[in-house]
């Protein structure tokens, strides 16, 4: 048939149900169209602004009324192996009650938790799976020749699993979806993309080809919302985060983490006046909260100018009423970028060092200086620095043992010196094991998973595989955060560090702070 030319297309863009965080990817995707295209008809829906009970019927009301030739899902996430309620339950402690209680009522307790788990999870992915289905068969009533497009995080990291699942002929889009929509609205071919066709076998390694890169601009929010009417939903209540991309990309190798495959390894900058445009409308519209949503707000020591030069940008702006957050490196600060944090509104950060061991951060890949974390940390707080800190520890990765645990209690507990320990929260991670990743390849190396293994499975003999936690460890953790479950499940946290405080005690700072020749050389074995 012939191929229709881009001002015969119309683009639905459908953000399937997940926890109701701004749908920044989808978002972007269709200002980017709007501007390569500006006669293209789109809406977007969002499913996660949805009741669940009513996601499928308010799908294909919006098809049929909206006759779209081009489904574009977006599918945010789907790795369910986390410390925190899930839609479902406390995957972590339903799994450690099964696999570490020695009361057998608590253990029953846990597989029947488990199993409202796996219900819950399944549903999820078959819910979303005929909702792809549903909507490219409706689609097709009316567009004879209409398309589907899945992307998303969930479908980058997982697509060689959910590939064989979708319709034939849906394009699976891996990383960034801007190119690849432009070239498919043209009719251009889509082999150099990075892609592939369910029912076709993916190229090897595609998730390792790196982005083609593009300078983004400034999103219209007048346009996003006249097709997306939803957006109130997230403004009006005033207490949502709203996304804002300062760049993409992260240079490092962090060994369980795929944000380097999927955007790549190089960063690209957007330039500041466009972030800052982008911003003035968001700040018109009432939003006062804000989310740098890059990888890393601050990836690299030679990304420090880039970050002043748009805080200072936004100083400029006079916005003394905003609060902003994001992930940031805390080895990449100088004073006078902390004192810019501080002055424009920085309220709240997450740092990832997973662990207070400068040997393990080193096996794990990590590429901090630990000892110069603390150093900026104290910048942070003597520029006034009063709010949250959520500081990521993901216990026994590789290495861990009872001297490692002992070091990274004492590097939380100067932590909380520098700023209080009513501020400084310690997020508890066990790595949800993720395909491409070093991690994996380690776990390959050391006949902890097989090759061929299923990365989605909820099954019990897989989960206990996926939920990284080998002995001889496992146990000892298992045991300790089942005791900080009983004992206070809503500062899981801090009670694991002083239960781990209880039975370990304090190492030296210093300890903590040095990597011994050794680890370095068991570096090169870990993660060959």
């Amino acid at each position: 048939m012939r191929q229709a030319s881009p001002a015969e297309q119309r683009v639905l863009l459908v953000r399937l149900p997940c926890n109701p965080i701004f749908p920044i990817g989808p978002v972007y995707l269709a200002d980017h169209l709007h501007k390569q295209f500006p006669d293209l008809p789109q809406q977007i829906l969002d499913l996660a602004a949805v009741p669940l009970l009513d996601v499928e019927a308010v799908l294909l009301e919006r098809i049929e009324a909206f006759r779209p030739s081009l489904l574009v899902f977006s599918w945010r996430d789907i790795q369910i192996y986390a410390p925190v309620d899930g839609r479902g339950g406390n995957p972590l402690q339903n799994s450690f009650e099964v696999f570490y209680a020695r009361n057998p009522l608590r253990r029953l307790r846990g597989a029947l938790g488990g199993l409202r788990l796996m219900g819950s999870f399944y549903g999820e992915l078959w819910r979303n799976l005929r909702l792809v289905r549903r909507g490219l068969r409706r689609a097709r009533r009316f567009q004879p020749t209409a398309r589907a497009v899945l992307g998303g995080g969930a479908v980058s990291v997982f697509y060689e699993q959910l590939g064989r699942r979708l319709p034939r002929g849906t394009v699976v889009s891996v990383g960034e979806g801007e190119p690849l929509l432009e070239k498919l609205l043209r009719g251009d071919s889509l082999d150099q993309e990075r892609c592939f066709i369910a029912g076709e076998e993916p190229r090897p390694g595609l998730i390792h080809e790196q982005p083609s890169g593009m300078e983004k601009t400034a999103c219209d929010y007048g346009y996003i919302a006249s097709i997306w009417p939803q957006l109130d939903w997230y403004l009006d209540g005033g207490d949502f985060y709203v996304g804002v991309q300062t760049k993409r990309g992260c240079p490092h190798n962090c060994c369980y983490c795929v944000y380097t495959v999927v955007e790549g390894k190089a960063v690209r900058v957007n330039p500041v006046d466009e972030v800052i445009a982008e911003m003035r409308q968001l700040y018109a519209k009432g939003v006062r909260g804000f989310w740098f949503t890059d990888a890393q707000f601050i990836p690299a020591r030679r990304y420090i100018e880039d970050a002043k030069e748009l805080l200072r940008a936004v100083q400029a702006q006079g916005w003394n009423d905003i609060r902003w957050a994001a992930y940031i490196r805390a080895d990449n600060l100088d004073a006078e970028l902390a004192q810019l944090m501080v002055a424009t509104g920085m309220d709240y950060f997450e740092i990832g060092i997973t662990s207070g061991s400068q040997e393990l951060v080193r096996k794990m890949r990590m590429g901090y200086n630990l000892r110069t974390v603390l150093e900026n940390c104290r910048l942070l707080a003597e520029a006034g620095f009063r709010e949250h800190v959520s500081v990521n520890y993901s216990f026994n990765v590789i290495d861990e043992r009872p001297e490692t645990i002992r070091q990274t209690v004492a590097y939380h507990r100067e932590l909380e010196r520098i700023f209080g320990a009513d501020k400084v929260e310690p997020a508890i991670f066990f790595i949800g094991l993720q395909p491409h990743t070093h991690l994996e390849q380690y776990g390959f190396d050391q006949g902890l998973i097989k090759p061929g293994y299923n990365p989605m499975s909820m099954l019990p003999w897989t989960a206990r595989q996926l939920l990284w936690n080998p002995e001889p460890m496992g146990s000892t953790f298992g045991r300790i955060c089942l005791e900080a479950f009983e004992r206070n499940p809503a500062d899981f946290g801090r009670t694991v560090m002083d239960l781990l405080e209880r039975d370990y005690g304090l190492a030296p700072l210093e300890e903590a702070l040095h990597a011994p020749v050794e680890g370095r050389r068991a570096l090169a074995t870990a993660t060959r």
